[in-house]
């Protein structure tokens, strides 16, 4: 597998389109399903990121996504925080949109690891669409802890986090609230 290495140049992502089937069976993936605080640095690459946030958020029918949505509100969006910038998952076109150039991992979260571990991920309200959707993060963060416990990847959803400090780094607008992150990586 190549690595998921990003230059430091502004450019959105283009995916590999994500592999639909594979991964251990559910009721493995449920045995095996933990929280890890410990991460290596090794970068995740292309493929493992592209199959990652379409388990995690991604769209299983035309118009339907993989985490079900209260009142199909669809008000969250998932900032991908990488070493060379922030960006947006956009499902449709499988795409990762650059919103900011530079690492602002250490900028999602209270805790060390945040800071070393190659991918945070940030769940992102739209007021303007909805603000009861805390159920709908859940599901989307549980999409990753399954999809992590079948590809052997570790992960930690966290909520201590500084709310102005994320919405800055973040570029957030006054109606985008972050809910929740989440880091992502290698077991160290």
């Amino acid at each position: 597998m190549a690595s998921f290495c990003i230059s430091c140049t502004a450019q959105d992502i283009a995916l590999p389109a994500p592999q639909r089937t594979g991964g251990k069976p559910l009721m493995e993936a449920l045995n095996e399903r933990q929280t890890t605080r410990e991460f290596s640095d090794r970068e995740l690459d292309e493929q493992t990121l592209s199959d990652l946030l379409w388990a995690a958020y991604g769209f299983n029918r035309d118009d339907k996504r993989t985490a079900p949505s209260a009142n199909d509100h669809q008000e969250f969006s998932i900032y991908v925080v990488l070493k060379s910038g922030v960006y947006v998952y956009d499902a449709k076109q499988n795409i990762l949109v650059q919103k900011v150039k530079g690492d602002f991992r250490a900028k999602t979260g209270k805790q060390d690891f945040v800071a070393v571990a190659p991918l945070n991920l940030v769940y992102v309200a739209d007021t303007k669409k909805s603000d009861s959707g805390a159920a709908d993060v859940g599901f989307i963060s549980q999409n990753v802890y399954l999809y992590c416990a079948s590809a052997g990847l570790g992960t930690v959803v966290r909520g201590w986090f500084e709310k102005e400090e994320v919405k800055a780094a973040l570029q957030l607008s006054e109606n985008e609230v972050p809910i929740l992150t989440q880091t992502v990586g290698y077991k160290n």
